[in-house]
């Protein structure tokens, strides 16, 4: 019966690939065909322990050589971070049409790639936090991308942040003004005291350089939370993220 509702739609819609672009064979499974998703290759060991950024080799690894050199000269907020994979190819075109877009559809099969590829983050965590966007970018794109895949995930969800003030989009912004762009612009709410001493579960589409999930980590740990640790659908890679230093 599937096979004849994706032959009618095909024919009728004639849709295509939110990634590809090319026609969708079966657009009852989604706007984003079965090839982009199996295209989506995840991060493989080493990684950083700290952020999750790929490490060059595996040759005398040991707890402070398992961190990147940038979380080995800087204090961090977040005590560990994962991502589904490199904001490139398939990824990169799936959650920018969920982010600017709206294929809002998508934020579920992302969801379940970032439970998947982020498991080791999930254990003892006790409430799931997304970043928050401030009211006026919320009114202006319709929906928060980062609460959409956090509905997903099958954790508690708590609305422990909000952000203070409008910032402007971190992706217009070279690396180093980017920490000073967020710096102050979340606060941890009321509902972060029920989670004082405990373990939280912070979620965004994209990691750049993390500026945006430190700032935000840092208002939680303020607020008393144990531990931060940070999941995301995408990170651009720690080089591409150099080189936009000015």
């Amino acid at each position: 019966m599937r096979a004849v509702v994706d032959a009618l739609l095909s024919v009728l819609l004639a849709a295509d690939c939110a990634a590809c672009g090319h026609l969708l064979e079966q657009p009852t499974l989604g706007p984003v065909c079965p090839a982009c998703w199996r295209s989506i290759l995840p991060l493989t060991p080493p990684l950083c322990d700290a952020c999750g950024s790929p490490l060059r080799t595996w040759r005398t690894i040991t707890h402070l050589s398992a961190l990147c050199a940038r979380c080995r000269r800087s204090r961090r907020h977040v005590d560990r971070s994962r991502s589904v994979g490199l904001y490139e190819g398939a990824l990169r075109s799936i959650v920018h049409a969920l982010k600017y877009e709206g294929r809002r559809s998508l934020a579920a099969p992302l969801a379940d790639l970032m439970r998947e590829r982020g498991a080791e983050l999930l254990d003892g965590v006790h409430a799931v936090v997304a970043v928050p966007l401030h009211p006026s970018r919320r009114r202006e794109r319709g929906f928060n991308q980062a609460a959409d895949l956090v509905k997903h995930l099958g954790l508690p969800i708590s609305p422990a942040l909000r952000r203070l003030r409008a910032t402007e989009a971190q992706a217009s912004l070279p690396a180093a003004r980017r920490h000073a762009n967020v710096r102050g612009a979340f606060r941890a709410t009321r509902a972060a005291d029920q989670l004082r001493g405990q373990t939280i579960l912070l979620v965004d589409d994209v990691s750049t350089t993390g500026a945006t999930l430190e700032a935000c980590a840092r208002a939680l740990k303020e607020a008393g939370i144990r531990e931060v640790r940070a999941l995301t659908a995408a990170r651009v890679a720690a080089n591409e993220a150099a080189a936009r230093l000015p």
